[in-house]
């Protein structure tokens, strides 16, 4: 709300800018300066209408090449002070993200809205060019393992695996990988059927723990394990899992199916034991794929 005041006659709140900017603006735009208004704003008005103005001032003095310096600043009418800020007036440009690291989507991104048919076409031309770094084919096989026991004992058992193909270096890695973290979360307790107290508490209810609970429980620890050895298609492993705790067998089968179906098949997996079809004892050399894996 304003009054009309005759008799009041002041300057605009533009000359109350800095001496440099006040000198740029008379430069570039005199008219503006030389205007006057007989209009009485209050107090509030006021203020607004300096910023506003001194917003229009900072962005036609970019427009012209003109920084303001970042220590200027304008004590506004009400005592307050407006500080320019460090970085200007943004445009949206500046505000958009930074596609420099890829370019190819940054042109995708400027002609979805322009051709969209022509977006589709580019996106679908990349996934093709870069199928094999987004989707990875199964090398496993879609057969389920054979899962068998004979006569396994906790303490003192092999644990036989027969490929459908010999494994390759990669493949022995991840087997070996499998194995390991098996044994580490065994060995540090972490497969105790006894302590179960989030998969057996209700689903429609918040989970709680009770920790003395937990800390009272029998610990079941993994006790050794032996290396990994290969003789062709066949592998076997010695463990000593001290305790009968099922758990831990269910956690190996469960990755070994994954396994299995993803990376390498696995036709079957037998639990004890001391003979196993194929496998030789005496054939220990190189020469006829055996090879023995530190796990």
């Amino acid at each position: 709300m304003f009054i009309l005041n005759p008799n009041y006659s002041s300057t605009p709140a533009v000359e109350a800018l800095p001496p440099s900017i006040s000198a740029q603006l008379t430069k570039y735009n005199p008219p503006f300066l030389a205007s006057k208004l007989d209009v009485h704003f209050s107090s509030r008005a006021r203020l607004y209408s300096s910023l506003l103005r001194a917003k229009n001032l900072q962005t036609q003095m970019e427009i012209n090449g003109f920084d303001a310096d970042d220590d200027d600043e304008e004590e506004m009418e009400d005592g307050s002070e407006f500080s320019w800020p460090r970085d200007g007036f943004r445009g949206r440009d500046d505000e958009e993200k930074d596609y420099d690291r890829d370019p190819e989507f940054a042109d995708i991104l400027g002609t979805c809205l322009d051709d969209p048919d022509k977006a589709r076409s580019k996106m679908e031309e990349r996934l093709r060019k870069k199928r094999n770094k987004i989707l990875h084919t199964k090398t496993g096989s879609p057969q389920p393992m054979k899962v068998t026991f004979n006569k396994f004992e906790f303490s003192n058992s092999y644990i036989w695996l027969e490929f459908y193909n010999a494994p390759l270096g990669k493949d022995v890695s991840l087997i070996c990988d499998t194995i390991r973290s098996w044994h580490i979360v065994g060995r540090l307790g972490g497969c105790n059927s006894m302590n179960m107290q989030l998969s057996q508490s209700p689903l429609d209810k918040r989970p709680t723990y009770d920790a003395i609970q937990g800390a009272n429980v029998t610990p079941t620890t993994f006790y050794n394990i032996g290396d990994l050895e290969i003789q062709d298609n066949l592998a076997r492993i010695w463990v000593d899992i001290g305790t009968n705790e099922p758990l831990l067998l269910d956690i190996l089968l469960n990755a070994l199916t994954q396994l299995s179906s993803d990376y390498i098949g696995i036709k079957q997996v037998m639990f004890g034991g001391s003979e196993f079809e194929n496998w030789r004892e005496n054939l220990k050399t190189e020469d006829v794929g055996y090879s023995v894996h530190k796990i």
